[in-house]
């Protein structure tokens, strides 16, 4: 699905003659044509009102805890797309809110009065979105991380049995009784080394040189594969790590000599074990990834409507007399939407916004408008209260 664009648009009621909320969000719709976007009423409670440096303290910590909620939301589907091996029509079947589509629960947003009540303080509010954001993040990558474990766990096995004699699990390769164990010998010990086809020639003529003492005449070969040999070489301890360390710079390959227990069979039971707690760990992950991403969705939806109220009560002042509304467009139509609003409201900016010769709507620099910026947050200032957000 192509990405979404949406604004988040906050102007006083008395850009309508009638002061009338209905009235003030046609004026809205009326200034963003259809083919550039579809305007949607956006309700946002009457919320306690501190003082006004309490209200600019919040605007700034709001604006921070938005920018965390939207990277918590794009972690999460980021998490959902590795999920599901970027397949883009199962992501966005998981990329719901309540089991509806991102821009349905956008477009019928209201606020949570049970799980957000409207009369706690605004710092309240914001402390709970918090921590709930938070837990989000925490839970779902927990889990992924279980998950990419457990996988990786399975990956490997799965190599040790398809892979060359280089890297594959050598249970079944090797008969253990065979090999001189660690605790056989109190001065010998036994190394296996894949070679190379190509560099058999070299080892046969040089492995007994590599390192001292090196059991002569020591070399077995105990299995072959199209690209490598498998061989069987005695040294004594001492000089065991040498050997070892000579090995890899001869591009000749040590292998481990622990073997499964339990044998082949053994083996195969870890490998159907892991298998089967692969599956299950990845549908806990695809569950906790839809509910986690439709929460995180919600809590910043929820920040957003905080910022508006707040960032409202401090362009327009008290008595609160305003409306507003939320557009979905998409970003091709996005800057002549924006452009479009800006020109029906820009007498709301003051003195911060001018006209050039052909009318259209221009910023003041010199007018104070860096000032005013900081009370907008992080998107620099505008004649109306505006954010501008986008789901991917």
């Amino acid at each position: 699905m192509p990405p979404q664009t949406f604004f988040l648009v906050s102007v006083p009621l008395s850009v309508s003659p009638s002061d009338n909320p209905d009235d003030a969000l046609t004026t809205i719709r009326s200034a963003v044509s259809t083919d550039q976007g579809t305007t949607y009423p956006f309700t946002i409670p009457q919320f306690k009102i501190g003082t006004l440096d309490a209200l600019v303290t919040q605007a700034d910590e709001l604006s921070k805890l938005e920018q965390g909620c939207r990277a918590v939301v794009d972690k999460v589907a980021d998490s959902l797309k590795g999920l599901l091996d970027g397949d883009e029509a199962k992501l966005q079947e998981q990329k719901v809110v309540n089991d509806r589509p991102v821009e349905n629960y956008l477009q019928s947003f209201q606020w949570n009065k049970v799980k957000y009540r409207a009369d706690k303080p605004i710092s309240e509010l914001q402390d709970t979105l918090q921590k709930e954001i938070s837990a989000v993040d925490n839970d779902v990558k927990a889990k992924f991380n279980q998950y990419n474990q457990v996988k990786t766990s399975l990956a490997q096995l799965q190599r040790g049995k398809s892979g060359n004699l280089s890297q594959k699990s050598l249970t079944s390769v090797v008969n253990p009784d065979n090999i001189l164990k660690e605790n056989d010998s109190e001065y010998l010990q036994q190394h296996l080394v894949a070679v190379p086809n190509a560099l058999v020639k070299d080892f046969l003529k040089s492995y007994e040189t590599i390192s001292p003492m090196v059991v002569p005449r020591s070399a077995q070969l105990l299995a072959k594969d199209e690209e490598f040999q498998l061989y069987a070489v005695t040294t004594f301890k001492k000089h065991a790590a040498e050997f070892v360390h000579k090995c890899r710079e001869h591009r000749w390959t040590p292998r481990d000599l622990k073997f499964n227990e339990g044998g082949r069979e053994g083996e195969e039971a870890e490998l159907r074990k892991l298998e089967k707690e692969e599956r299950k760990v990845w549908g806990e992950a695809l569950r906790l990834g839809r509910t986690g991403y439709s929460d995180a969705v919600m809590g910043w939806v929820h920040v957003l409507s905080l910022r508006v109220f707040v960032e409202t009560v401090l362009r327009y002042g008290l008595p609160l007399s305003y409306v507003c509304g939320i557009i979905k467009t998409d970003p091709k139509r996005a800057k002549k939407a924006k452009a479009a609003l800006d020109k029906q409201f820009a007498e709301l900016g003051g003195n911060a916004m001018a006209r050039d010769k052909k009318g259209k709507a221009t910023k003041d620099d010199s007018a104070g408008m860096q000032e005013m910026a900081g009370m907008g947050g992080d998107q620099g200032f505008e004649p109306f209260v505006f954010y501008e957000f986008e789901i991917v």
